[in-house]
């Protein structure tokens, strides 16, 4: 704590003083540069303190804070609690840290009287407490602190750390409140380790062994950063981990971590081991609050002379200890070698014990002490305005009214002498920014402070962080690399996270994608699908247009049933030329030439058919498709049919007697050709009437494709059509199998049932086929289908007259086809 007592308060000029503390057993170094002046807080007893006063051990004891706040109430060298007399030093202010407990435990005493309190280190929680309204804190609000903190994690994708915080209200609202806000951020932990409070007594064992216990889980786990939250004496525990290595047989190089040290931690170490070494920080990341250079500061810290200065003994012992000598008559109960002569240079110690440069927290007290002033003033000027006039003799306007000058420092705001604007907020905060600060120790204790990003509320949400990676100097394990920090590796593109059972959600497996969906980053949850008109690609990492597909006259299967289609038609038309040219030789006229002529007719229309089913399908040509398919089909089954049973009847009207010649004719046969199709015409009305086919987009039945196709509008019409034709092909079956054995005369049953059953063989796998496949081969399938099934019919019923016709005429005789039975 530091005593701002008030004399006469020079008006005319800024006060310069300059101010600056350090940790090496909590030593506070302070300037008198002018009528105001600066005391550490044992400076201030009445009588000289005894040596036990300065051991490490009672620095923080609750006792010696109300001790040193009672005496800072009373006369300059005299403890009369509650009363006091002089009529020069007024108590107006006091700064304190720099942790809660100090704080906590002066304000218990100041409040009472309504002090203002700068506090330059970490407030205690409050939760409503009427003392905050003397609260004027020096370190700006911490959740943006906090804030930045979960920005740096995220930024080098630190999603799996540990933290290790004081056992104190401020350390558990961190775990209970600050904790689970990362965890919405995708941070999560391994551990949580409490440090016990550092009590300085006779404890040191358990807290040495307690530290033992950290020092395992932390480096046994498999996190690389690991977030220090403590007080400004939390720096003890760390510099005790190295030691810990030869002890648990744990290698801190093979095992060290990237510490993340929050701004209320400063580098501070007991006596005892101001000669350990400090490589443990390299490459350690801590947040501060901002600060900045202060001319004449080193000047002023060279100028130094503690021989000179006897009444501080706190500078006393800080040299002493810094520089391993004893003044003669020293208090401390070790004595050692070399006699102090006070000409003992300060910029020679290393770091680990005495900074030159200004800490972020002596920052705070120099601005702090400035703000005190410039309160003072702004109040001294105030009153004396109201007055109209200067009092001269009343010096102490101000006595007893330190009250008033809790206003007059929330209000305080001014440019100190760095150029840096010092101002509160509302809640009596120092609006100002953090640092983010990497550590760079050298072998001699000595370290270096680099500043390689901040932290700036005031800033947009995209500029409130700022970090600058090429700077950062990381621990030696990782090779100057960025290190990674994470419980698995990351899940690549094309894969999604899947938890773990029994571990935190930073812990997953990778599982690929499922077929249809694609993961374009790393880490994400879930698959997701693709347009409807695009496809992922083999390694489910993007999408891709389909492509638009259909039978076309541009690849090659479709100029190839295009070109057998047109083949085909031609072999038709070839062999219809040969029947009607030799449409009065017997064998033409005994197969019932009409019938053959139809029949040809409409096989080759049906060879016509398939070209509606090449090209882009349109309205027509889906309208057309089925339709004219199973009309020109009846027809020439039913002709097949027809001619199937005018050779039942032409066997039973050649015996005597027989009534069956009066049916025989071309009546019959035309009865039955129209009877079919208009069975099959009346089916496709119907289909036509209620659910025509149509032109149709298939974006899911290929995954890399959008089929053009045309739809059939009702299943139930297309299978009723195709089942009709099936129903008129193994009636042919049927009747042309049992006429089979006809005498030869008749053979033509014969070819009748092989063409057939060709034909049937065809439609029977055509069904499964056509359903197995998809897009534009199943209507490959059907083409195939239309195309071999009445190549059957042309080839096994007309070929082998052909070759009588053209080959063996000798044949083509009306004896040679009469034939009795025998």
């Amino acid at each position: 704590m530091c005593k701002i007592p008030i004399a006469k308060c020079s008006t005319s000029e800024p006060l310069p003083i300059l101010y600056k503390h350090h940790q090496s057993g909590d030593i506070v170094i302070g300037a008198i540069m002018s009528q105001i002046y600066v005391f550490s807080a044992p400076a201030t007893f009445s009588s000289p303190p005894s040596p036990d006063l300065f051991d490490e051990t009672v620095y923080f004891i609750p006792s010696w804070t109300y001790h040193v706040s009672l005496e800072m109430l009373s006369a300059r060298g005299k403890f009369m609690p509650n009363y006091n007399c002089d009529t020069v030093n007024n108590l107006m202010a006091v700064i304190g840290g720099p942790n809660p407990q100090v704080i906590r435990h002066m304000a218990t005493i100041l409040c009472i009287f309504k002090l203002p309190q700068l506090i330059y280190g970490s407030a205690p929680l409050v939760n409503g407490n009427p003392q905050a309204a003397f609260y004027h804190q020096m370190f700006p609000n911490a959740d943006h602190q906090y804030r930045g903190l979960l920005q740096l994690l995220l930024h080098f994708r630190w999603t799996w750390t540990g933290v290790m915080a004081m056992d104190d209200d401020n350390g558990e609202r961190f775990i209970s409140e600050i904790v689970p806000i990362f965890a919405q951020e995708g941070v999560c932990l391994d551990f949580i380790e409490r440090w016990p409070v550092i009590s300085y007594s006779n404890d040191i064992g358990e807290m040495v062994e307690e530290s033992i216990k950290i020092y395992y889980v932390i480096m046994n786990s498999t996190v690389n950063a690991v977030i220090i939250h403590g007080e400004i004496d939390a720096m003890i525990f760390l510099r005790m981990f190295p030691g810990f290595s030869e002890l648990e047989g744990i290698s801190w190089e093979a095992k060290g971590k990237v510490w993340i040290i929050t701004a209320q931690v400063d580098f501070m170490s007991l006596p005892f081991q101001q000669h350990l070494d400090v490589d443990f920080l390299h490459g350690a990341l801590s947040i501060s609050v901002h600060s900045e250079a202060i001319s004449e500061f080193q000047n002023f810290l060279q100028s130094r002379d503690p021989t000179l200065e006897r009444d501080d003994y706190l500078l006393l012992v800080f040299w002493e200890v810094a520089f391993q000598c004893s003044f003669p008559g020293s208090m401390r109960d070790i004595q050692f070698g070399p006699i102090c002569t006070g000409e003992e240079k300060l910029e020679i110690l290393p770091a680990s014990i005495f900074e030159m440069k200004m800490t972020s927290h002596s920052y705070s007290i120099y601005n702090a002490v400035y703000a005190l002033a410039h309160a003072l003033h702004e109040m001294h000027s105030s009153q004396f305005k109201h007055r109209g006039r200067v009092d001269e003799a009343k010096p102490n306007v101000l006595k007893n009214q330190p009250w008033k000058l809790n206003h007059f420092v929330r209000r305080v705001s001014f440019n100190n002498s760095a150029g840096t604007k010092v101002s509160f907020n509302q809640d009596g905060e120092l609006e100002a920014r953090f640092d983010v600060i990497n550590w760079v120790p050298f072998p001699n204790q000595s370290f270096l402070r680099v500043r390689v990003g901040r932290i700036d509320p005031k800033a947009s949400q995209e500029e409130m962080f700022t970090i600058c990676e090429e700077a950062i100097v990381w621990p030696r394990r990782f090779n100057q690399a960025q290190p990674l920090s994470l419980c698995n590796e990351n899940c690549h593109a094309g894969y999604r996270k899947a938890k773990k059972e029994g571990k935190p959600f930073c812990c997953y497996d990778c599982l690929p994608c499922p077929e249809g969906k694609i993961s374009n980053q790393k880490d994400m949850d879930d698959c997701y699908q693709c347009p409807e008109d695009q496809y992922p690609n083999k390694e489910k990492r993007d999408c891709f247009p389909k492509i638009v597909s259909f039978l076309s006259y541009e690849e090659p299967l479709g100029i190839s049933l295009a070109v057998s289609a047109f083949l085909l038609f031609l072999i038709t038309a070839l062999v219809f030329r040969i029947f009607t040219k030799y449409k009065d030789t017997p064998i033409v006229k005994a197969n019932n030439r009409n019938l053959s002529y139809t029949l040809l007719v409409s096989l080759m229309l049906s060879f016509l058919c398939v070209l509606l089913f090449i090209g882009q399908p349109g309205k027509v040509a889906c309208l057309l498709q089925q339709t004219a398919f199973g009309l020109v089909f009846s027809v020439a089954v039913g002709c097949v049919l027809a001619k199937t049973i005018m050779v039942v009847c032409a066997f039973m009207a050649a015996k005597p007697g027989s009534r069956m010649r009066k049916w025989m004719g071309w009546k019959m046969a035309t009865s039955i050709v129209l009877f079919c199709s208009l069975i099959q015409a009346s089916l496709c009305a119907v289909w036509l009437a209620t659910s025509p086919p149509f032109p149709d987009l298939d974006m899911n039945s290929m995954a890399d494709q959008i089929i053009v196709k045309c739809n059939d509008g009702s299943t139930i019409m297309f299978y009723s059509v195709l089942g009709f034709l099936g129903f008129l092909s193994l009636s042919s079956f049927l009747v042309a199998f049992l006429a089979r054995k006809l005498p030869d005369s008749f053979n033509e049953a014969k070819l009748i049932t092989f063409s057939m059953l060709v034909f049937c063989s065809v439609w029977f796998s055509f069904v499964p086929t056509y359903l197995s496949t998809k897009g534009k081969y199943m209507v490959a399938v059907e083409i195939f289908s239309i195309l071999a099934s009445s190549a059957g019919l042309l080839f096994c019923i007309f070929f082998p007259k052909c070759y009588i016709i053209l080959v063996r005429s000798d044949l083509n005789n009306r004896m040679k086809l009469i034939r009795k039975k025998h």
